[in-house]
């Protein structure tokens, strides 16, 4: 992944105070004890299967403690392993560490965040990489408070490592000494200081903290409370004042009578700050009932029947190997991922289709090619779609897809979204640059991980918030909607075309990281990164890292190219014809606005 021209900072060590001896204290009260039975415990919870831990305060700590790091030693290394968990905390407190490790999802199940509080850490660390960050992926935490003992949690993390929903008491570091490429804070309360350290970007929504200390090359911040004001290209900040339209990620909770339900929040328009500050946002609370509870090991015919009946679905941690997509044809219809849920599709099919509805919300699901090429793996309406869903907008949120590095990987292209008025919130989209050789699953290379473009978007009126898509050999992104608009663009070229000759977009040197086609005459796109580090062959040369047509109405702001590797693969233009070349000696460019004013 990408690396920061920067030294490496020593990594300042939490210390969880008190909670060692808090847990041998606990053993000594109460092992062998029964958990006091208390209203909410009466009702019996939902069978979500055997990769779903579910703690109640009233369990000892200590036996809460041994489970968590029982998880953790086996998810720390874990990098491409088939094994997903959730850790969901009923309300209440907790005098535990939770440290997060890979493709582990761990929430809280209040109706507001205050309604689990952690008395310890909730923390990423990279001590297993030597402090590097830059491949801890695939994990995230949501919705709930944490007091750490010592004023302080770390969340060092790169991409699809959402932070959603928290209050954290103290200050957060997002670095862990080593290089570190992120990330996302949504919906959160940080009551003391964020430091970014290394992180390269990072974009942080609808939140409030004391104070942001650092940045690199694009950090990106939209109705944030205490975020720095726009410095952008030195330092490198965006700041937005308001968040034009978005619906929070759904979550589960349990209600005061004990009944387990999702909140679906409304779409907020013109919002700043948390959608909590003043209690429990609008939105509806749909009873677990009415959610279909899916296993990995269920054919996607039994999955579909019960879509097709009305049901929402709830998709529990695992691999799911469709042979035939899942298919979402109802109107706001529910479909919620648990444990980094994997949706795998296998025989050329895709994984997931979603009807020209209004209101549908996809969320917390991870996309996996299979090693026979699927056109496409998420579908957003058919090709041709033509409806109007101004009025109850499509809402797709914390939604990764993966070709290759862990099994053979071929797909043309990852997410297409054809309807109007989709908006997506956190999307990482991803051709495999490396494998875990560790464990011998090494499924990389240009010939054997094959992926055209990441994203293409056909309808009108998309926005995207926080939109990450790497290492693809054609496009990167390609826009063909009218007045589409993106807040935050990270990209990486691809490491492996073999040569120029390779990669050739027709008589153009190479594949533009973000295409708006040539008919569109409304796009807008804001804080854009795009990195190349041509390792196969670094005489290789990107003529431009975004391509658009030259019209009044198409406009770029805050874009900024790096040549990495000490200027491996210069990229000539930013955007068109405009800018310096990033290269040898120069290796990092930016552009205030295109076209200028």
């Amino acid at each position: 992944m990408d690396q920061p021209q920067q030294p490496l900072r020593p990594k300042r060590r939490l210390v969880l105070v008190g909670l060692a001896a808090a847990g041998v204290a606990a053993i000594g009260r109460v092992a062998g004890a029964r958990p006091r039975a208390t209203h909410a415990m009466r009702r019996r919870d939902p069978d979500l299967g055997p990769k779903v831990l579910i703690f109640d305060p009233s369990m000892p700590p200590a036996a809460i403690q041994r489970r968590l790091d029982a998880v953790f030693r086996q998810q720390e290394r874990a990098h491409f392993t088939d094994a997903r968990y959730a850790i969901l905390f009923k309300p209440g407190r907790y005098a535990v560490d939770v440290h997060v490790g890979f493709f582990t999802h761990v929430a809280g199940l209040g109706a507001l965040p205050g309604g689990v509080t952690i008395d310890g850490h909730v923390h990423v660390e990279a001590d297993w990489n030597k402090g590097m960050a830059l491949v801890n992926f695939w994990r995230g935490v949501e919705n709930m408070a944490v007091r750490p003992p010592d004023g302080a949690d770390r969340w060092a993390v790169s991409q699809a490592a959402p932070y959603r929903r928290m209050h954290l008491h103290g200050d957060l570091a997002l670095d862990d000494g080593g290089w570190s490429s992120g990330g996302f804070i949504a919906d959160s309360r940080i009551e003391g200081v964020v430091r970014s350290g290394s992180q390269q970007q990072w974009f942080t929504r609808n939140s409030a903290m004391r104070a942001w200390h650092g940045a690199n090359w694009n950090m990106t911040y939209m109705g944030v409370d205490g975020a720095p004001p726009t410095s952008f290209p030195e330092p490198p900040v965006t700041n937005l004042a308001i968040v034009p339209m978005v619906r929070e990620k759904p979550f589960l909770f349990v209600d005061g009578a004990g009944e387990w339900r999702v909140f679906v929040p409304a779409f907020r328009a013109k919002s700043r700050g948390v959608s909590w500050a003043a209690g429990m946002p609008k939105g509806d609370a749909v009873p677990l009932s009415r959610f279909f509870i899916a296993r990995p090991e269920m054919p996607a015919r039994r999955i579909n029947a019960a879509l097709a009946r009305g049901m929402h679905l709830l998709l529990t941690p695992g691999i799911y190997r469709l042979t035939e997509p899942l298919r979402i044809g109802r109107a706001n219809t529910i479909v919620l991922g648990l444990g980094l849920a994997t949706l795998l599709a296998e025989g050329g099919s895709k994984a997931l289709t979603v009807a020209d509805m209004p209101g549908v919300v996809v969320a917390g699901l991870l996309f996996d090619a299979g090693p026979v090429n699927s056109p496409v793996l998420m579908e957003v309406g058919p090709r041709g779609a033509a409806r109007d869903h101004r009025g109850n907008p499509i809402a797709l949120s914390d939604l990764f897809f993966r070709v290759g590095g862990a099994t053979v990987g071929k797909a043309t292209t990852c997410l297409e979204i054809n309807s109007h008025h989709v908006v997506g919130d956190h999307l990482w989209i991803w051709r495999a640059d490396h494998g875990d050789r560790a464990s011998g699953r090494v499924h990389v290379g240009w010939a054997e991980t094959t992926g055209d473009q990441g994203l293409v978007v056909n309808g009108n009126d998309v926005t995207l918030y926080a939109l990450f898509v790497e290492h693809f050999q054609k496009y990167q992104t390609v826009w063909n909607g009218e007045r589409g608009r993106t807040y935050f663009y990270q990209n990486e070229l691809p490491y492996d075309p073999p040569s120029q000759a390779a990669y050739m977009a027709g008589n153009t040197r190479g594949w533009a990281a973000y295409k708006v086609a040539d008919h569109v005459e409304n796009h807008q796109a804001i804080a854009l990164g795009v990195y190349s580090n041509f390792t196969a062959d670094p005489s290789i040369v990107l003529e431009s890292a975004i391509e658009a047509p030259r019209k009044p109405g198409v406009r770029f702001e805050h874009v900024t190219t790096i040549s990495l590797g000490g200027g491996k693969g210069p990229i000539a233009h930013l955007v068109n014809e405009a800018g310096a070349a990033a290269r040898p000696g120069a290796i990092r460019q930016t552009l205030v606005r295109y076209p200028a004013l």
